[in-house]
């Protein structure tokens, strides 16, 4: 009997376009979207071109192997996407899986290509592992390419559901991760697997969950309610970043900013707690301002705006949250967007309200000295136009680690009530003559002693003296700041970016 191929191809490619219906109910019941509908949210439509739709198409129960991957434009830009269909063996890898996968990250280095991931898989098929784990074009070149990938391109990954034991380090290799309440997890072991290994009783959620790794771990960096929101988010962030290293970011229309900078917008008084997203509102153009980690490390606020419809990154310190002091954990957050930051050509401004690194054998245990240092190395190494804005104080390695003048910012420039310090006057005082401020017995006169070493320490660090003595490079007046800003970015535009010749640092991770 003659073999009807038109009818066998056909066959094939459909079992690839739609779940069936005991899959879709299961989509549906766990609020998800099947992965060609993923694929339509987030590519200009009629743009998508498919590679590898019939890959393991004589196995019927595999279509497309259980990846979606191609080529497609987004926003009207050129990327690439990598989508697990998770009504296929639970979007797990087998060997022509990860065959595609790799095939696609070749591309993006090939022709300097972002890549969206559109994660939501099981992880690897034991049964295949032979074939997919161990060889040269295993697995493990996927995140060798990512590595390679890292600064190049964007990576952005949406997950959507699981993202289990190797499979995990995709979204970990990626410069964004927006996890799904709910339905999105990052693990190397499963609840079950640590049970048995480790004697631990945890749920998925605890060990591997949206919200924790979004809060607790810095794995994830957003919360989407759903689906839809998580792909806007991607969509979104892309808008603010090139297409690859060799480019600039995309520019807008410049708008007002979402308030005025008012003079006491920022409290005089440094034990004056307020929100350094006021500041932030009042000198980005309105509504522009894309926050990236913000329930992790919140004492430490990162993320892109536009100002006067230029993209510029911010790393500013949040005096409403614990003081605005630096742990390990603001640490890691604020080196890495440094880093995305000088990789993707975004201008940098820091926005400086700190009282230095936390201190107390607790983070002496965490490591902070190290995690200070990997901050005060990608403060170095960054490139980009950059501009330090002393808002309120600096004090301590506090000053080093948000670029003060000994990091080569473009300009370090101050409002009028800031103050640069080793520490602040109370601990200074303290330190240097407690003894003798105990020598007081009398209470009153013990006050006025402390009040006029106060005024000496306060007169000796006055930010007029630091101008005079040109530490900083301006004082700027709170209503002005906004251009000022403007226009010293565009200035520094045409600035060298070569920072040390070798082949990479060592940072002290």
């Amino acid at each position: 009997m003659t073999r009807d191929h038109w009818t066998e191809v056909k066959v094939a490619r459909e079992a690839t376009l739609g779940p069936t219906e005991k899959a879709k109910a299961k989509l549906d019941s766990q609020n998800k979207l099947y992965v060609r509908d993923r694929i339509a949210l987030l590519v200009d439509e009629g743009s998508f071109v498919e590679d590898a739709q019939l890959a393991n198409a004589l196995n019927p129960g595999l279509p497309a192997d259980g990846v979606v991957t191609g080529r497609a434009l987004v926003d009207g830009r050129p990327a690439l996407l990598v989508a697990n269909d998770p009504t296929v063996k639970a979007g797990s890898w087998g060997a022509r899986t990860v065959e595609k996968i790799v095939r696609i990250t070749e591309v993006a280095l090939r022709d300097e290509l972002p890549i969206f991931w559109l994660i939501d898989s099981a992880g690897a098929r034991i049964t295949d592992q032979v074939d997919l784990f161990p060889g040269r074009r295993g697995a493990g070149r996927i995140f060798h390419n990512q590595v390679a990938l890292s600064g190049k391109v964007p990576q952005i990954c949406c997950l959507f559901g699981p993202s289990a034991a190797g499979g995990a380090y995709i979204p970990a290799f990626c410069d964004l991760v927006i996890m799904v309440d709910g339905n999105a997890s990052m693990y190397l072991g499963s609840p079950r697997m640590a049970e048995m290994v480790v004697g631990e009783k945890v749920t998925l959620e605890e060990m591997g969950g949206a919200r924790m790794h979004t809060s607790v771990s810095g794995c994830g960096d957003l919360l989407a309610s759903d689906d839809t929101e998580a792909i806007e988010l991607a969509k979104q962030y892309f808008s603010y970043l090139p297409g690859s290293w060799q480019v600039r970011p995309p520019s807008y229309d410049a708008s007002a900013p979402g308030r005025d900078f008012t003079r006491d917008l920022v409290p005089a008084e440094e034990s004056v707690g307020f929100d350094i997203h006021d500041v932030i509102d009042a000198l980005l153009d309105a509504d522009t301002f894309f926050e990236l980690k913000p329930a992790y490390a919140p004492e430490l606020v990162t993320g892109f705006g536009l100002l006067a419809g230029q993209v510029v990154g911010i790393v500013a310190n949040q005096p409403a949250v614990k003081g605005g002091v630096l742990f390990v954990d603001s640490a890691d957050k604020a080196a890495r967007f440094i880093w995305l930051c000088d990789a993707f050509n975004v201008p940098l401004v820091y926005l400086c309200d700190v009282p230095g690194f936390m201190i107390g054998s607790e983070v002496e245990r965490a490591g902070i000295i190290r995690h200070g240092a990997k901050m005060i190395t990608a403060v170095s190494e960054a490139t980009v136009p950059t501009v330090s804005v002393i808002v309120r104080k600096a004090y301590g390695a506090g000053l080093y680690a948000m670029c003060g003048p000994g990091f080569s910012p473009d300009a370090c420039i101050a409002l009028p009530t800031a103050k640069i310090a080793v520490m602040g006057p109370e601990a200074a005082i303290n330190a240097v003559y407690y003894n003798k401020i105990q020598e007081i017995a009398e209470e009153t006169e013990r006050v006025e002693y402390v009040a006029k070493l106060r005024e000496e320490y306060e007169t000796d660090i006055d930010i007029l003296r630091l101008a005079a003595d040109l530490v900083i490079d301006a004082i700027v007046e709170p209503e002005n700041l906004r251009e000022d800003l403007i226009a010293r970015l565009a200035a520094a535009q045409t600035k060298d970016r070569h920072f040390s010749t070798k082949r990479h640092g060592v940072p002290p991770v």
